[in-house]
């Protein structure tokens, strides 16, 4: 199977090419810099290196979110655009869940997390038992000491994940102890090969019903819908 995996639901740009399981081109940057200007410049730049054309894609792999609401819209819709125009299967994949696959080795818990200001985080905890992985509390976008007391409570190793681990590494250290796993840098940023190997356990999405999982609504479609119900109430 030619796999075609696109990242763009964060900071990171992530496009990789595998074949089956096996990785054949890859392309990641960690720059502050506009997806919409540099992704299809780097697929094609991959496409022509590792010497495959887009007709002979079976399928395509694309981050559906958590995270940048610009970034997650930039990847799908190039997705579903190829997909669509070459009749290629494409599978989201949660971003949390491609994060948490960094932690394939770890003994215990794995907590990807990112940031969604006023203490808030998109996150869910990973399990990897017998080579599977599983979602025991589904992704959500919640309170980070939330998610801090309830797995506390839980007495287990937890592996935390996430880009943004230094804004909340001194409350995870004070509130998980010995508990808490904290790896170095490269950990904390999701490899688009992992996506791709997520996608391959999956079914392929319909390409017209596959939306952003963003986890809570933009800021302004949350301030309109607040507008009409004080509008209603004053009717």
């Amino acid at each position: 199977m030619n796999l075609l995996v696109i990242d763009t639901s964060n900071h990171v740009l992530g496009v990789a090419i595998m074949k089956n399981d096996q990785v054949i081109g890859q392309i990641m940057t960690n720059l502050t810099k506009n997806h919409s200007v540099r992704l299809m410049p780097a697929i094609d730049k991959l496409m022509a290196e590792v010497g495959m054309r887009v007709e002979e894609l079976d399928r395509i792999a694309v981050a559906k979110g958590p995270g940048s609401y610009t970034g997650v819209r930039i990847g799908l819709t190039t997705a579903k655009t190829l997909a669509w125009a070459l009749g290629t299967p494409v599978v989201g994949v949660s971003s949390l869940e491609a994060l948490s696959y960094q932690g394939r080795f770890f003994d215990g818990l794995v907590c990807p997390f990112f940031d969604a200001r006023r203490g808030l985080v998109y996150t869910g905890i990973y399990e990897w038992e017998g080579g599977n992985i599983t979602n025991p509390v589904p992704d959500q976008n919640t309170p980070f000491v939330n998610i801090l007391e309830d797995l506390k409570e839980k007495g287990k190793s937890v592996l935390f994940l996430s880009p943004d681990v230094s804004a909340f590494k001194e409350q995870i250290i004070e509130t998980m102890g010995e508990l808490a796993v904290i790896p170095e840098g490269p950990y904390h940023i999701t490899n688009p090969a992992h996506l791709g190997l997520a996608s391959m356990t999956m079914e392929p999405d319909n390409i017209h019903g596959l939306a952003p999982n963003y986890l809570r609504l933009a800021e302004a479609e949350a301030n309109w819908l607040k507008q009409q119900k004080e509008k209603e109430s004053n009717d």
